[in-house]
């Protein structure tokens, strides 16, 4: 892997002087969008990158951050990138079946989603996060007409009427679940069916037993973020909330299937592989988390 891919950026680096440097200071489950922003930013830095997000390389190249005090390396980069292309092409199918439709990304963090799959002029995109986080994200990415950011909590019961429900719907919560306390979480998947006639919502979950297992990692300790809601089933959710459908899942292991893996070290590729084939059968780590696509309100192209 390219060197850019291999170390940890030192605070204050910046790959043009001429752009002005970004100090970040957040804590707690906000500053946990480091994280996955460092990832894409590694991926992209690769020769042949998963995923290629540009903007996130650019944003970290003049962020003034020690983003390898999050303890991301080129394995869960990878991850990282493999979640984020599964979700990318969730909704790349849903506006390919509905051209005139509305996209709310939840807990959105610094991710640039709505460039990077430039989405067409029929679509109304809705980037979500809490007002520290909106404030940064307004700061480091261009506004577009077609593009609103809304300052509020996932949990805030409010703000699902700042979203017009004329067209259908496609909820995208990419790291968002396991943040959210137990009882909260329900609650939000019920306000989005009850608000929106038709729709699609994809998230990823951890088990019980991830969420429990986490804490030891470097990212939660130094950021102060917890975990607390799991699912082991995503079917719970259906249970949980009337209207939901579930279409499909995978397992966390499975957003590697059907990828060209051959562009990444022998060495990465060996240990993706036997991440995704052989942990992803065993009874309990095979099931630590899962990605799904839900359906909710009127009949819509699944």
């Amino acid at each position: 892997m390219s060197e850019p891919l291999r170390r940890s950026r030192s605070a204050g680096e910046n790959d043009d002087p001429s752009v002005s440097p970004l100090r970040i200071s957040l804590t707690g489950a906000a500053a946990t969008l480091l994280a996955p922003l460092y990832a894409r930013a590694l991926d992209a830095r690769s020769p042949r990158p998963l995923l290629g997000d540009r903007a996130a390389a650019a944003l970290v190249a003049r962020t003034e951050y020690d983003f390898g005090r999050l303890g991301i390396n080129e394995t869960n980069a990878v991850g990282v990138a493999l979640r984020t292309r599964w979700f990318d092409r969730q909704v790349r199918r849903f506006l390919a079946d509905h051209p005139r439709a509305a996209v709310v990304h939840l807990g959105c963090g610094l991710d640039d989603r709505f460039s990077r799959l430039a989405p067409g002029p029929d679509v109304r995109w809705y980037d979500l996060d809490q007002p520290e986080v909106i404030d940064l994200h307004r700061t480091v990415y261009p506004a577009h007409p077609a593009r609103q950011t809304v300052a509020a909590s996932v949990t805030d019961p409010d703000w699902t009427a700042r979203i017009p429900a004329d067209t259908p719907v496609f909820v995208v919560a990419e790291g968002l679940s396991m943040y959210l306390r137990a009882e909260d979480g329900p609650q939000v998947l019920r306000r989005i069916v009850e608000r929106f006639p038709q729709g699609q919502l994809v998230l990823d979950t951890y088990s019980r037993f991830a969420v429990g297992s986490t804490r030891r990692f470097a990212l939660f300790r130094r950021t102060g973020a917890q975990l607390a809601w799991g699912v082991d089933d995503p079917r719970e959710l259906d249970r949980e909330t009337a209207g939901l459908r579930l279409v499909e899942s995978i397992s966390a292991y499975g957003t590697a299937k059907g990828v060209d893996l051959r562009g990444l070290p022998p060495r990465l590729r060996a240990r993706i592989l036997l991440d995704t084939q052989v942990m992803a059968r065993l009874p309990v780590l095979g099931s630590v988390g899962h990605l799904s696509r839900h359906a909710f309100g009127a009949n819509t192209t699944v």
